[in-house]
This record gives structure tokens, C-alpha cells and sequence, in this order.
């Protein structure tokens, strides 16, 4: 059984206004893994993934560079217990 890993990620740069929420949903779900993603006020966006840790890992990947109109420059991660409680990933408003 794959080993199971969850995350808070903090992104910072250029990632509102630029899709970013959307293009991380999609990268979830081409990686199985399950979360969230939000815009925060202090303009960066914050999400959680949860699944098989190389899937986060891949996600996390992608998150550090982002849909091409963004500027990523930082990734803060924050390890989580894993739930399993979310199956599937969505954009919280």
C-alpha cells in the first residue's frame, strides 16, 4: 500500500487574478489527489492536498511553478495528518 501524505501549502507571487485556483484543481485530479484550494487576502492561495505522498509530491511540483500567467515565488509547506476525508478536490470560496 502506497504511503499516504497530507499538506497545507502556502504560494505566494503572482497567483491570483491568474487561474491558479482552477489549474490546481486540475492538476489534483490528474494526480488522484484530494484537498482544496482557496484565494487568501493577503493575495496568496492556500490549499490542502491529501493522498499517496509521490501524488502530493507531484502536485506540490506543480504548484512551484504554476499556470503560465502566474510568478510563483515561494511554496510553504505544512505537514498534516492525513484523514482521508477528501475524496475529491474543489476551489473554496
Amino acid at each position: 500500500m502506497a504511503e499516504k501524505r497530507a499538506v497545507r501549502a502556502n504560494i505566494s507571487g503572482r497567483v491570483q487574478g491568474v487561474n491558479f485556483r482552477m489549474e490546481t484543481t486540475r492538476a489534483a485530479e490528474r494526480c488522484g489527489v484530494g484537498g482544496w484550494v482557496r484565494n487568501q487576502a493577503d493575495g496568496t492561495v492556500e490549499a490542502y492536498f491529501e493522498g499517496d505522498a509521490e501524488n502530493v509530491d507531484a502536485v506540490l511540483d506543480w504548484c512551484r511553478k504554476g499556470p503560465p500567467a502566474a510568478s510563483v515565488t515561494d511554496v510553504k509547506v505544512q505537514e498534516e495528518t492525513y484523514t482521508g476525508k477528501y475524496p475529491d478536490f474543489n476551489v473554496r470560496f
